[in-house]
């Protein structure tokens, strides 16, 4: 983050787009770096709007930057003096002719500055509403790009945490309007690993190697990551936290579309699928998850009865498997997948072996999740799936309905699974299901 402010101080940035997560000393670090500019920089003349959906938030940062310039640190090092006549918390002036200048995000008219600091433009609790949403959008698009001094050398700095697929982050990007954007997900992800560009060059490259590698484990370590997770829900920390929004609703499966019932009728066929984590664990992590999804199929309505989601090490899954088994009883289908090649059936015939007189089937999953998937998503759409009331049915929303944005498949791979297998077995085929 600081590299690419520096860039904006000199010049090579003008328009500067950072998503972080939360905790990342992102209001922080605007605050020192206008106090870098004024200080070490010998810009005192810059003058700043400093803006924020929290009016309260922009004028605790305004007054850590007077505070820090006022500091007798500060001023042993660069004696730069604020002057008295314009000296209060929402705006305060230097005798350099800088000032900093502190707006609620709602009220940017009037005040016009060198740079226009927007520190999360969203609140978490009205960013859902597309009514707030729209409204700071507009006020982006309508209000910020005229707040600049001179439109061809003062900056726009927005430093925010992704809530929504059409917030302010959103937007910028789809409209392409220039700017360098910093994308900074808590877990790396190989495959969306930023790298941004000044001056038609590599500027900076992520430099996370390995999937799940963390941003700032001294901060947030694992468990800490883990019970963030537990705690946000899957839709609000595949946003805030891996900067990677995904509608609440919209995507495969919606979440109206499944009614929550108290019980299965009698006479249901079963089935338990289950989704295996792909990988072992590297020295020091935890394993990947590991979901056993348990449905009833009774009069061409499907029911999710149970779900088994853990991060089981490689014996704990082999002892979960068959403890599950033995609680759902011999009229059960067991369904497991069988990864291809040699390794995948050794790894398929050991837990057949394991569930020794059970009724278990193993497939070799073919063709994409999502395809996999059409057959539940449909299914879901035409109210033909049910979920039995239980601990585990917000985990279970909160992933099918972002699907295929999540963070996690695990649960929809399995839910796909055991309504493909007793689609098979009933009086529908994989055709009309779909």
């Amino acid at each position: 983050m600081c590299k690419h402010l520096e860039a904006v101080t000199e010049g090579r940035i003008q328009f500067l787009m950072m998503t972080v997560p939360p905790g990342m000393m992102k209001s922080l670090v605007l605050v020192f770096w206008t106090a870098w500019e004024w200080g070490p920089c010998e810009r005192p003349d810059i003058q700043v709007l400093a803006t924020s959906y929290s009016q309260p938030n922009v004028l605790r940062d305004n007054m850590k930057l007077r505070r820090l310039v006022e500091s007798e640190k500060f001023q042993a090092l660069w004696s730069l003096k604020l002057r008295d006549d314009q000296n209060a918390k929402g705006k305060f002036e230097n005798t350099g002719s800088g000032f900093s200048e502190a707006r609620p995000f709602s009220s940017m008219t009037g005040g016009r500055g060198d740079r226009v600091k927007i520190d999360d433009p969203h609140s978490t609790e009205t960013a859902e509403s597309d009514t707030e949403r729209q409204t700071a959008v507009r006020i982006f698009r309508e209000g910020i790009s005229d707040r600049l001094n001179d439109v061809t050398t003062s900056a726009i700095v927005i430093i925010m945490q992704r809530l929504h697929e059409q917030d302010v982050a959103g937007v910028a990007l789809e409209l392409d309007i220039g700017f360098v954007h910093l994308n900074l997900p808590m877990e790396f992800e190989p495959d969306r690993a930023c790298r941004t560009y000044v001056d038609n060059e590599l500027f900076f490259e992520d430099p996370r190697t390995e999937e799940g590698e963390l941003l700032f484990p001294e901060r947030f370590p694992d468990e800490e990551i883990e019970r963030l997770k537990k705690a946000k829900g899957s839709y609000a920390y595949s946003g805030q936290y891996q900067q990677r929004p995904a509608p609440r609703s919209g995507g495969m499966f919606q979440r109206g579309d499944f009614e929550v019932v108290d019980a299965v009728p009698a006479g249901a066929k079963r089935v338990r699928a289950w989704d295996f984590a792909a990988t072992q664990p590297k020295p020091g992590r935890k394993p990947d998850w590991t979901v056993g999804l348990k449905m009833a199929y009774h009069a061409g309505t499907f029911y999710v009865e149970d779900v088994r989601r853990d991060q089981w090490s490689a014996a704990d899954v082999e002892k979960n498997l068959k403890n599950t088994a033995s609680q759902d009883g011999l009229t059960v289908t067991v369904r497991m997948p069988q990864d291809p090649g040699a390794a995948g059936k050794a790894d398929a015939e050991t837990k057949i072996k394991l569930l020794a007189g059970y009724k278990v089937k193993t497939v070799q999953p073919t063709g994409d999740k999502a395809t996999r998937a059409t057959p539940a998503s449909a299914q879901a759409e035409a109210g033909n799936v049910k979920l039995v009331r239980g601990p585990w049915n917000e985990a279970f929303l909160d992933e099918v309905s972002s699907f295929p944005n999540a963070p996690h498949d695990d649960q929809v791979d399995a839910f796909a699974d055991a309504l493909n297998e007793l689609a098979l077995g009933s009086s529908y085929t994989l055709a009309n299901v779909g």
